[in-house]
């Protein structure tokens, strides 16, 4: 049975679903039996679930593990009591704005998911479509962190979730309260914010206690079950970031089958940290990707791409035209789209929109000095050439390649020679 057709095309957004889900799911393995409940709320005197699934004619409905505990092989995965999204109650729920839908709430997931490797500084991720377009971390504080992530993507982000590990102050809540955001998840927020933010009436606004704890959860996986076309189902154990120190990175080392072996140079400590950073951020990027990221914030993200090399190509594409839309912002408050929308009309911003474009050419997109990270190894070392001729200066990836002293001799060859190590490890995300 297909969707009946709606009334209008806006109605489609404004229709909340009927949940046919039942009010408690147990699943069975082996000798474990888990017991999750589905999670409903009393908004504006009503009880509702989920507000739609993926899309607005899909009922859908969000559980919690309400009772159990899983040891698969040793490990322990997490247990009843530690929920974090799935546990948004009421109270939690400062503003509901229209209330969350599927998306508003995997998106805050994913940021929870990358903040959980971020813990050790003040951090904001914005996501939109279950992917980061912008993530920061800052000793100087959330405001600048988010500020950061705002401003590395802010095409992208219009309509995204926002997502920090500490308290949110008044700088960050004039942020995004200055912008249009569908979700904000705080562990808390300082006095004053609240009132702030609440002027934007359709802003999902969650206070999340537990994302000030979130290094708690970092070792601990959960069971992640992958629905199949056919309703079956795969189920493996999550993926733990293995990168949680500098120190825990490898040498990129290969041996040719000729028998020569290349090593490439070590990182700085700052292209080190910034490689850190990055690979945290890459945990929760849909695959093959790549990221630039400099000073403990991204610079472009590629994602969701087929082969690796057209990755790299994306996400210096993205580079570019983020790099002329802040140069775009700066000088006439507008974005690159809009500037180029005048200027087909305006001989003075058609000037000034070309020297903008001649600046971004000449400074390559902002990309020489960044590093890279790669979720998984480079086939050939293509990729690495287009992320050289933009002047990388440090390359992260798993290895294991059969190609790897390829790709370690295009580093080696770079003029100043560019940095490379190893994870050990791939980061893929479908």
């Amino acid at each position: 049975m297909t969707s009946p057709k709606p009334a209008s095309l806006k109605d489609m957004y404004r229709t909340l679903q009927d949940d046919p889900f039942p009010d408690s799911l147990t699943l069975t393995l082996g000798d474990t039996t888990l017991t999750y409940r589905k999670r409903t709320w009393t908004i504006d005197g009503e009880r509702k679930g989920l507000r739609y699934g993926e899309n607005p004619d899909q009922p859908a409905a969000l559980y919690e593990l309400a009772e159990g505990g899983l040891t698969l092989g040793g490990v322990a995965f997490r247990a009843a009591g530690q929920g974090l999204v799935s546990a948004i109650a009421e109270e939690h729920m400062v503003q509901a704005g229209k209330h969350p839908g599927k998306t508003n709430l995997t998106d805050v997931d994913n940021g929870v998911n990358i903040l959980q490797y971020l813990a050790a500084r003040p951090a904001a991720v914005i996501l939109k479509h279950n992917n980061p377009c912008g993530a920061a971390w800052s000793n100087d504080g959330v405001a600048d962190a988010l500020d950061k992530a705002y401003n590395c993507d802010r095409i992208a982000a219009f309509g995204g979730a926002v997502v920090v590990n500490r308290p949110l102050d008044r700088t960050a809540g004039e942020l995004i309260a200055a912008n249009y955001f569908e979700v904000v998840a705080a562990p808390d927020f300082e006095p004053g914010v609240l009132e702030l933010l609440r002027t934007r009436k359709n802003l999902r606004i969650l206070r999340m206690p537990g994302l000030a704890q979130l290094e708690n959860f970092a070792d601990a996986p959960f069971l992640d079950i992958k629905s199949l076309t056919d309703g079956g189902m795969v189920i493996q154990h999550s993926f733990r970031n293995r990168i949680r120190t500098v120190a825990d990175f490898l040498p990129a080392e290969a041996t040719s089958k000729d028998g020569v072996t290349v090593t490439a140079r070590a990182p700085s400590k700052q292209e080190a940290d910034d490689l850190l950073f990055a690979w945290a951020v890459e945990s929760g990027v849909t695959s093959n990707s790549v990221i630039f990221a400099r000073n403990g914030a991204t610079v472009a993200i590629g994602t969701g791409e087929q082969d690796r090399v057209g990755c790299v190509e994306l996400a210096i594409h993205k580079a570019y035209t983020k790099y002329a839309d802040s140069l775009a912002f700066a000088a006439h408050n507008c974005s690159l789209y809009d500037l180029k929308q005048k200027a087909a009309a305006d001989p003075a911003l058609a000037d000034s929109l070309a020297a903008i474009e001649r600046r971004t050419q000449d400074e390559r997109g902002g990309l020489p000095g960044t590093v890279l990270v790669s979720d998984g190894f480079f086939p050939f070392r293509d990729g690495v050439d287009v992320a050289l001729a933009q002047g990388v200066a440090a390359i992260a990836q798993p290895g294991g390649s059969m190609r790897d002293h390829e790709v370690i001799m295009a580093v080696n060859e770079a003029s100043p020679q560019v940095a490379m190590v190893f994870t050990g490890q791939r980061s893929f995300k479908h």
